[in-house]
């Protein structure tokens, strides 16, 4: 696999020399995410044929892959062992794999239970934007001395290198699961969601939309059946469908083709008053909201009603207002990432304005 690192190296290198922005794509199942790119006057950087699972202990709940594997058959061979990706990854696609994930930093439903991308990854082995091999964390939990890089680069888009490896902690599958759906309304959804967080009930998702809370919990057969009884609800049988349908945004929330926001909030947060559907995940903490583009449910708008409670607003999925797709950081905020940004890309060349426009 040296020469294929290599290929990249150089690749990075050539690019950086005559101040070539490239494109970083892996198997393209989030292209949609983030601002777009003219791929016409960029050059393509493609990693799908890094490929292949480095170092698996199942004993140590610890995984090492290429970057270039797919979601699939990480899956694969975790469900072999009995174990999992524990913050649940959204594919998207077939074609997703594990650099995207991490790249993206997207979580499915039970990140609110677990912890999100971020806090399962031990280390990371990557390309900067010289084309230096670089290493950092490890894969152990304590062995990070000074800024966690590995984490840094969790969510960064492609922007600050090129991940060619990554180290990460894997969770036991859960004996078994049930999934509870109960009706109430939007405030009393949000009121108990966040009763039960404070509570010890194996919880490993909630979702609520149209009049309709909907719960998993995940555990011993003996935890799940005590809190089945304390919580009451009725259980349905097609639990496992339905929480792909949210993870892989196949739910008929999801396809109406109308602007999708991913607004991020506190958990206790009152139903946001938008014109529009909304559909809360986390405990509250995230609602996806959709609606039609207009004068009055503009950026701006979704944006305004969001920072006044705290939270920051994404444009997830359909971006025709053309506007900047992640909620515009303060200005000491962005001069850290341009400070961050030179460091690991001086020249600017790694996909340039995938996050912000500054970068």
């Amino acid at each position: 696999m040296k020469d294929i690192i290599d290929r990249y190296a150089n690749i990075i290198c050539v690019a950086a020399r005559h101040k070539t922005p490239l494109c970083i794509r892996s198997g393209g199942s989030k292209d949609f995410y983030g601002n777009n790119i003219n791929e016409n006057t960029n050059d393509t950087l493609s990693v799908t044929d890094y490929t292949g699972i480095v170092d698996y202990d199942p004993t140590e709940l610890v995984m090492t892959a290429r970057t270039g594997t797919s979601l699939v058959d990480l899956e694969d061979e975790l469900r072999m062992h009995n174990q999992m990706l524990g913050f649940e990854p959204p594919h998207f696609g077939p074609g997703a794999t594990l650099g995207g994930c991490v790249a993206c930093g997207l979580s499915g439903p039970r990140r609110a239970s677990v912890g999100a991308v971020r806090d399962f990854i031990l280390g990371v082995r990557m390309l900067d934007g010289r084309g230096n091999d670089l290493r950092f964390g490890g894969q152990v939990l304590k062995n990070v001395a000074g800024y966690d890089i590995s984490r840094l680069m969790t969510g960064s888009m492609g922007t600050l290198g090129l991940l060619l490896e990554i180290s990460l902690k894997v969770l036991p599958l859960p004996p078994i699961e049930l999934t509870l759906r109960m009706q109430m309304k939007e405030a009393v959804a949000i009121e108990k969601m966040n009763q039960w967080a404070g509570k010890p009930l194996p919880i490993s998702a909630t979702c609520f939309y149209d009049d309709n809370l909907t719960l998993r919990l995940s555990g011993a057969e003996s935890a799940v059946c005590a809190a089945h009884t304390k919580l009451g609800g009725e259980a349905i049988s097609d639990g496992l469908v339905f929480w792909n349908s949210i993870r892989e945004q196949t739910h008929s929330f999801f396809q109406s083709g109308k602007s999708l926001w991913r607004l991020s909030v506190k958990s206790s947060i009152p139903p946001l008053l938008l014109p529009g559907q909304q559909l809360i995940e986390w405990g509250g903490a995230l609602r996806w909201f959709t609606c039609n583009e207009d004068k009055d449910v503009d950026a701006n708008f979704v944006r305004s009603v969001t920072s006044s409670v705290g939270g920051n607003a994404t444009l997830f999925r359909y971006n025709k207002q053309s506007v900047s797709v992640f909620h515009p950081p303060g200005s000491e905020m962005m001069r850290i990432y341009q400070r961050i940004k030179e460091k690991f890309d001086p020249v600017g060349i790694l996909n340039p304005s995938r996050m912000y426009r500054e970068l």
